[in-house]
């Protein structure tokens, strides 16, 4: 019964799921309603083009720093000091998603890195973007 109850809710008022994901660094993203426009992009510490975009990303957290967030999502799970190792050996500037966000707009897990998304503020998924980006690539899809 209260199965059933909780489905006719959720059917009558929508269902959510919980789309705050923890930072690396501390705090919280919410991704259904971050309020910025999120750049979100997944890197492996072995991905030589991962490597090349990183400064490229670093630039664009700097520059658009009050209507931008740049987020990193590590692809081979890294967690902990190993993950914080290969934030700091890369250089990342940008804070890091404990967690793969992916599954809230249904999508299939990363199979080529780099990967990189773009959200809407409201929370909604606008671009996918594979392989290595340049500020300018983003910068076009973002102004």
């Amino acid at each position: 019964m209260l199965k059933r109850m909780m489905l006719v809710i959720c059917l009558l008022f929508g269902c959510s799921s919980d789309a705050s994901y923890p930072l690396v660094q501390g705090g919280i993203l919410n991704l259904a309603n971050p309020e910025k426009l999120i750049v979100i992009n997944y890197w492996a510490i072995w991905c030589a083009p991962c490597r090349k975009e990183i400064p490229e990303l670093n630039e664009l957290a700097s520059h658009y720093a009050e209507t931008v967030s740049v987020v990193g999502v590590n692809f081979d799970g890294s967690q902990g000091q190993e993950l914080l190792g290969e934030i700091d050996k890369l250089g990342i500037e940008f804070p890091s998603l404990v967690g793969d966000p992916r599954t809230i707009w249904g999508l299939e897990p990363v199979t080529i890195l780099p990967e990189t998304l773009i959200v809407s503020r409201e929370g909604k998924l606008l671009h996918r973007l594979i392989g290595p980006q340049t500020l300018a690539s983003i910068e076009a899809l973002i102004e």
